[in-house]
């Protein structure tokens, strides 16, 4: 189907990633990882309210009530939204200087998935981690490039997965109780001329939405059969990542990014790093904090 793409902040974000859409506040959170910024966007007010802070910012999930958990170049951090106090929570890659936190996620028990990658994009370097609410962090997958999007099945039997030069999302068995993966398999290959698949979302049927890097749209696919299902055009060429917001979840929030593109490329693409909104007939799933 055709879709209307509204572009609801001129941001020109350099690397426009990570939404989330926290449904206490009726806003949406989302960094600038170059630009070492978080982002909270209302939408009833319109107002882009933006943190600046002295290290990329991969990711940003909510805490207890006024304090978000920052997933950043040396670590994970606790900030308060209020008095912007920052304190450091874990650093798994503290002798690992090159090494940043990309993209992560919350399950429904609020434990903090969180990737990283290498600053070079160096191929292996990268792992995943599983912060649990105890404090407790643990490494559940290694030899990853560039970590990126995550995404459970609704009934949580299943976690998705990308690793951005891979091609496509895998698909784990998710035990809940203890927060494990297993039995990897590959769910969705992603054809090269639609460029590389990014972040991830998934809506309440358990249908996947995929951002394309170098790629311009966001794509929906049954995970279980690895075909596609719909495609929606956005005018950028670095679509990052994307997640269902708003009252009934059913406003899909795009990021992008203006890294990388040329001259002439900016000039043929000019809202690149800007956050937009599209109103779909899916419904996504509620986005979950860390209980920690």
């Amino acid at each position: 189907m055709s879709y209307i793409v509204d572009l609801v902040v001129d941001q020109k974000a350099a690397l426009g990633e990570g939404p989330h859409w926290n449904g206490e506040e009726h806003v949406l959170y989302w960094v600038d990882i170059m630009e070492k910024r978080l982002h909270r966007y209302d939408p009833i007010t319109k107002e882009n309210k933006t943190f600046t802070f002295h290290q990329y910012v991969g990711a940003a999930v909510p805490a207890q009530p006024g304090k978000i958990l920052l997933a950043m170049h040396d670590g994970i951090y606790r900030f308060d939204i209020k008095t912007e106090e920052l304190l450091l929570v874990a650093n798994p890659e503290e002798n690992q200087p090159n090494i940043r936190f990309n993209d992560g996620k919350c399950d429904s028990s609020g434990r903090f998935f969180i990737g990283t990658m290498a600053l070079n994009i160096e191929t292996g370097k990268g792992s995943l981690y599983r912060l649990d609410p105890s404090g407790q962090i643990h490494k559940i997958l290694s030899s990853v490039t560039i970590s990126n999007g995550l995404a459970w099945s609704p009934d949580e039997k299943f976690m998705y997965y990308i690793d951005t030069p891979t091609g496509e999302v895998a698909v784990f068995s998710y035990d809940k109780l203890t927060g494990n993966i297993s039995s990897k398999k590959t769910s969705v290959v992603i054809p090269n001329e639609m460029g590389s698949p990014d972040g991830m979302t998934i809506d309440s049927d358990g249908m996947i939405w995929l951002a394309h890097w170098d790629g311009s749209r966001v794509t929906q696919w049954n995970p279980f059969t690895g075909k596609q299902l719909d495609e929606i055009v956005v005018p950028v060429k670095h679509v990052t990542s994307c997640t269902f917001g708003g009252e009934h979840l059913d406003e899909l929030y795009i990021t992008t990014a203006r890294q990388g593109l040329s001259e002439e490329e900016l000039e043929k693409y000019p809202l690149s790093g800007g956050l937009f909104k599209v109103k779909t007939k899916a419904k996504g799933m509620k986005g979950y904090g860390y209980k920690g």
